[in-house]
């Protein structure tokens, strides 16, 4: 990233205030809000007012069922204030750069680049104050929902209190959410550390970071902090960047991040963090060695926590562990009248997924005989580095230990005329599909627009269409998507076997 004007002065963690912050406190969480009176039994109370807390209130109460939604911090949840809203919009600034680092490419020459964090991050806090009008307690209440802003604690089977208030209900959803994890690193806690939570408050771009975790979140805030300015570090006990995705993919991705410069310390034990001044030191060991390395900040993406504490579940009857509400397939929890949905029941921690499950709660808790399952969720998921990587299904090493043999097929990016066109290098989709069929287990797509295009997979597994179902759909020309014909061609190219081949020679010389 050479062409970037690294920013001028720091002061770390500032905390960010304004109009946007105004707007967006005003309309999630008013400080004026009184909470109004229950009125006899509810359909349906919701516990969290995420992404999984509102779709099942809204829709419950757009199906005419008497609703209380209870929030005891920011509507919108984790997805529009600490999430998925800041970290994208942020990442779509970081994007430009990447743009720009490959412009000479393409034959298109930039110089003097400045990056203006403190207006990156302005920016962002504008889109989250915009969009949580979507998710506000005037737009909750218009749709006639009862708003309770505070904390929720279960008295019975079928009751909870509220701010000194005893609500009752015939059916209840738990959708509290999770919260960030910190490791039991020595002088961690101590020594104070950003998260996707504190991170967003920032207004001054730190010029040393260190990120504690090579997951998803870790390694898309690595990536934009560096095209920033920012001298950048990745952690991992792990030895590899996204150590949950296909091994392929992530190998592209670590070949991005050493060449924007990125420090990877994959495998690593952090021993201790300790304060250096001003700043922070971590001593860690590395393949049977020992470092130490000073940075201004360090930022924490290593896992995440059920959001449970408080609610006096036990009085309820419903069971929990480190993990969250347990539930059976149909997000029922041990008892038999609440249901819990989002991240706070589910491993699959998207707000896409917390969306899926709310609707699922829905129809399970208010409908006698509907039984819709977790199980039967086709689930795509993307990472929004640059390139992206988008997965949905079966891994092939997942459907090898369910004892499913598996045929892979994969075609480069830069092999399709966009792709060339575009200067994708690195750039894939390769499907696994059941040995000897077409039906498709699982997908990892890895490209600038790899969220986009692992939707076609997505609906063609949703809708049990085969592999050799796609070669057959039309897609625009030139577009990076026209991959996944070629992959679907490739797999039809495997049924014309030997004997296929003589019987079709001796066809067209009968026809002649």
């Amino acid at each position: 990233m050479d062409q970037v004007v690294y920013f001028q002065g720091y002061r770390p963690a500032e905390t960010a205030a304004g109009d946007a912050n105004q707007r967006l406190i005003a309309n999630v969480h008013p400080p004026d809000w009184q909470n109004p009176k229950p009125t006899g039994k509810y359909n349906l109370v919701v516990v969290g007012g995420g992404s999984a807390g509102l779709v099942a209130a809204i829709g419950a109460a757009g199906l005419g069922a008497k609703v209380a939604l209870i929030e005891r911090h920011l509507l919108g949840g984790d997805c529009l204030n600490v999430g998925c809203v800041p970290s994208k919009t942020v990442i779509r600034s970081a994007k430009v750069l990447g743009e720009i680092a490959r412009s000479s490419q393409l034959g298109v020459q930039v110089d003097g680049v400045h990056v203006d964090f403190s207006a990156v991050m302005e920016r962002m806090r504008r889109v989250r104050a915009d969009l949580s009008e979507h998710d506000s307690v005037q737009r909750v209440t218009n749709l006639g929902i009862d708003m309770y802003l505070g904390d929720a604690r279960f008295t019975g089977s079928n009751t909870l209190e509220i701010d000194g208030q005893t609500l009752s209900f015939a059916k209840a959803v738990i959708a509290t959410g999770s919260r960030p994890a910190a490791p039991p690193i020595p002088g961690l806690a101590e020594t104070g550390h950003l998260t996707n939570e504190k991170v967003w408050d920032l207004t001054l771009l730190p010029p040393r970071l260190a990120v504690i975790g090579a997951g998803p979140i870790g390694a898309e805030l690595a990536q934009a902090f560096r095209r920033f300015g920012s001298a950048v570090t990745v952690f991992d006990v792990i030895p590899r960047l996204l150590g949950r995705e296909d091994e392929q993919a992530a190998a592209v991705i670590r070949r991005v991040f050493e060449a924007e410069g990125i420090g990877l310390a994959l495998g690593a034990e952090i021993e201790q963090v300790s304060r250096n001044g001003d700043a922070k030191q971590i001593t860690y060991k590395l393949n049977g060695a020992s470092y130490s390395l000073v940075v201004d900040e360090i930022l924490v993406a290593a896992g995440r926590l059920p959001n449970l504490e408080g609610l006096n579940l036990e009085a309820a009857n419903v069971a929990y562990n480190p993990r969250g509400v347990e539930v059976d397939d149909t997000l029922r929890t041990t008892n038999p009248d609440i249901y819990a949905a989002g991240d706070v029941a589910s491993r699959f921690q998207f707000t896409h997924i917390a969306d899926a499950t709310a609707r699922m709660v829905l129809q399970n808790a208010l409908f006698p005989g509907a039984k819709k399952k977790l199980s039967d969720l086709i689930i795509p998921w993307a990472t929004y580095t640059d390139p992206e990587v988008a997965h949905v299904g079966m891994y092939d090493w997942e459907a090898e230990q369910a004892g499913i043999p598996v045929e892979t097929y994969i075609h480069a990016l830069a092999e399709t005329d966009r792709g060339r066109a575009d200067g994708e290098q690195d750039g894939f989709v390769k499907v696994h599909v059941k040995k000897g069929a077409d039906k498709i287990l699982g997908a990892t797509i890895v490209g600038r627009h790899a969220g986009e295009l692992i939707s076609e997979i997505t609906v063609a597994m949703s809708g049990g269409l085969g592999l050799r179902h796609l070669a057959t759909v039309i897609h625009p020309y030139p577009t990076e998507a026209e991959a996944i014909r070629k992959v679907a061609d490739a797999y039809n190219r495997t049924r014309l076997t030997p004997t296929v081949a003589k019987l079709f020679k001796w066809w067209f010389g009968w026809r002649r």
